[in-house]
């Protein structure tokens, strides 16, 4: 009886109720969509600040030899350094990147010549503009930067020397690097041969990228800070701190919206079901006459406005996977996977904002039988 009678509740006065079921949907999708993209969000952003590059940077501080401090030259020991921060506990490294920088001569013209590692300074620098290939592992293979190589007339193939002092390297250019900045006037080779040609041990800093927000970030600074004692450990704040500034304004601003869209769609919720309390009158007057008590026949609308929350946060919520893949593709240029997780949460939220229309219910208790039955 009372399944029967919910039934017969929602087949009448469908036109309010469809816009009552129109709002909970709009509500539910648009809310389901946010939270989608909010949970996916830290992980594009962090796709999208790799592009600036390195956000920490590890130099040499003045200390002696041992443990994971500079080699005698001044410069750090690169077995002892890059050893220690793989071993620290920082599970969001991408890249790891150990420079010496040297001045070198081509043709008698003195060049600045960074020793690293090749692919990771590539993977580091996600900006980079490469014509040719990254290097195949042969050290004397290098990447020179589009102002050298439009100085010397190189490009990807071409044969040189440098020199240091009496020692000479001949080089193969494997590629030619556009980046926007210093690395434009540099040659970008193999650590090692820098360092046979040079007769250096060591290096100068080293770079790294770590995912994360600002607080992620000062975290791992804290990290490697006691890793590579009593070496200088610092983060690119510009950086950092425009990825965690970010993230947390736009957080505030999801869930801002999301607390508006649910203010919004209990009032049309509220004022719909008002409308129907008021057209009910009779409705529950009978079913009072009839026996029916008020804890009954209020448990029967409360169970139609479950119905309502529940089935308007499931359309929802399906018309949300489409809206946030959307909203993904437009701003990010790439897919937001859906997360299920998010569907529970959205139909229980639906389903209590449209708790929210018992409020007029209240009224239908004071709804008098004999009133009614004389048509008053």
């Amino acid at each position: 009886m009372f399944g029967r009678l919910l039934w017969k509740l929602l087949r009448s006065n469908r036109g309010r109720l469809a816009v009552a079921l129109i709002a909970v949907i709009s509500g539910a999708a648009v809310i389901s969509a946010l939270l989608t993209i909010e949970l996916d969000l830290s992980r594009k952003l962090a796709g999208e600040f790799r592009l600036l590059g390195p956000n920490i940077v590890i130099s040499a501080q003045g200390a002696s030899v041992g443990s994971a401090g500079p080699a005698p030259s001044g410069l750090m020991d690169e077995k002892l350094i890059l050893p220690a921060v793989r071993n620290a506990r920082i599970p969001d490294i991408v890249a790891t990147v150990p420079y010496l920088y040297s001045i070198v001569q081509i043709n008698h013209t003195p060049l600045v010549a960074a020793g690293t590692n090749i692919r990771e300074a590539i993977r580091s620098e996600p900006t980079w503009k490469l014509t040719g290939t990254p290097a195949t592992g042969d050290p004397h293979e290098c990447g020179v930067g589009r102002n050298v190589a439009r100085q010397f007339g190189l490009s990807p193939g071409s044969r040189f020397e440098i020199r240091y002092g009496s020692r000479v390297e001949s080089m193969i250019v494997a590629f030619v690097l556009d980046s926007g900045a210093a690395e434009d006037n540099q040659i970008i080779a193999d650590l090692q041969l820098i360092h046979t040609l040079t007769g250096q041990s060591g290096i100068q800093l080293v770079e790294l990228r770590v995912n994360g927000t600002s607080q992620q970030v000062e975290s791992a600074v804290a990290e490697l800070s006691g890793a590579v004692w009593p070496n200088s450990v610092r983060a690119i704040r510009q950086v950092s701190q425009a990825e965690g500034n970010l993230l947390r304004r736009t957080r505030l601003l999801v869930f801002s919206m999301v607390v508006l869209i649910l203010a919004l769609t209990a009032l049309c919720v509220l004022a719909t079901m008002a409308a129907l309390a008021t057209e009910r009158r009779a409705d529950v007057g009978l079913m009072k006459a009839l026996g029916g008590t008020i804890a009954r026949i209020v448990g029967l609308f409360l169970a139609e406005l479950g119905v309502l929350g529940a089935a308007g946060g499931l359309i929802g919520c399906a018309a949300g996977v489409v809206l946030a893949e959307w909203i993904g593709r437009r701003v990010f240029s790439a897919a937001i996977s859906p997360r299920w997780e998010i569907f529970p949460m959205t139909v229980a939220l639906m389903i209590v904002v449209a708790m929210a229309g018992a409020l007029p219910l209240q009224r239908l208790g004071k709804v008098k039988p004999a009133v009614i039955m004389r048509g008053e």
